[in-house]
């Protein structure tokens, strides 16, 4: 979709949603739900365990000066049917002290039989990593491993295949590649602490509508098909200017789906052609911290085959989208 007609500086945006996706009219959670200070509040991991939907959301707080927040926690909130949900006061923390990690952020959910593993983002003073924990308590996070630098965007999935974990990642190898030239990649792990076999599932040039950086999204889930697989894409305008609270923003991000296959999660089975889920609502681009920001972190596949797809707009709400499983695998052609 590189070329694709919009309106760049404009409130009105010309491209839409797939039209298999139905959009809830107001994002499930804002700053205004939340009982502290939260300016900030998306990119949730969002999974169910026993009936009830867990999230673990992203929280940028303290007034924005036009060049960094006070700080980012991690919140935690409950719902009983993945619309409403109530936010504990109690903020997600670290089991433990590592003064080497400076902060967490964008957090992925994934329910295991009766227990809840969390791949997050870390800042480090050595670079960026990319970390899986498990959950103790909705209060703590046991981390069991940390990826080397540059690395972030991890994903697990809810099962092992042929007996072994699997993780998707983003390396973002700047020299080698070029700035902003990442890609995904999958690796295997028998214990979720010692990782490798790592391999490429696609790079930018297969998404027509990047040409930028692709990246993990939400863990997969399984379907008789294969395994559905939300991705983000990015796409760079250098003509954009002010779009949001920053003086420049010239990057798209969007969410695209595709098809792993089930007993080898490296063979892309088949993909949309066309991005799934774009900014297309007023509450996903009124007062965005960053204008057209799609990023899915969180999907459930219910019994009666409703998915339900949960992603942070514009790095500044929390929203939610639904499909019916089967048109979605329909359109990963």
């Amino acid at each position: 979709m590189v070329g694709m007609e919009r309106k760049r500086q404009s409130e009105e945006i010309m491209e839409k949603s797939h039209d298999i996706i139905k959009k809830l009219d107001r994002p499930v959670l804002t700053k205004a739900d939340v009982p502290y200070p939260a300016e900030l509040v998306f990119n949730a991991g969002v999974c169910k365990l026993d009936g009830r939907y867990v999230m673990v959301f992203r929280n940028d707080y303290g007034a924005f000066d036009g060049k960094k927040f006070e700080g980012t926690s991690l919140g935690v909130a409950f719902s009983d049917d993945g619309i409403k949900w109530d936010v504990s006061e109690k903020l997600l923390s670290l089991c433990g002290e590592n003064p080497e990690i400076k902060r967490i952020y964008d957090p992925r959910l994934t329910a295991i039989e009766d227990e809840i593993f969390i791949c997050f983002a870390c800042d480090t003073y050595h670079g960026l990593m990319g970390g899986v924990g498990r959950l103790h308590g909705f209060s703590e996070i046991e981390i069991l491993s940390l990826l080397p630098p540059d690395n972030r965007n991890l994903a697990l999935f809810p099962e092992k295949v042929n007996g072994n974990y699997v993780l998707l990642e983003r390396p973002m190898p700047v020299y080698s590649r070029g700035k902003d030239r990442f890609d995904m990649w999958v690796c295997e792990s028998p214990d979720l602490i010692h990782w490798g076999n790592h391999r490429l599932i696609m790079g930018v040039e297969d998404v027509a509508y990047a040409d930028n950086k692709i990246g993990p999204a939400a863990p997969p889930v399984k379907t008789e098909k294969g395994w559905l697989t939300l991705f983000h894409a990015v796409e760079i305008d250098p003509s954009r200017g002010k779009n949001g609270w920053e003086d420049k923003w010239q990057k798209i991000y969007r969410a695209g789906i595709m098809l792993l296959d089930l007993e080898n999660p490296c063979a892309i089975i088949g993909k949309c052609d066309e991005p799934l889920i774009v900014c297309d609502r007023d509450y996903e681009l009124d007062n965005g911290f960053r204008r057209d920001v799609i990023f899915p972190g969180g999907m459930i596949l219910e019994d009666s085959g409703e998915v339900k797809i949960y992603y942070g707009a514009s790095d500044t709400v929390e929203c939610l989208a639904t499909a019916d499983v089967n048109d979605l695998i329909s359109i990963c052609k």
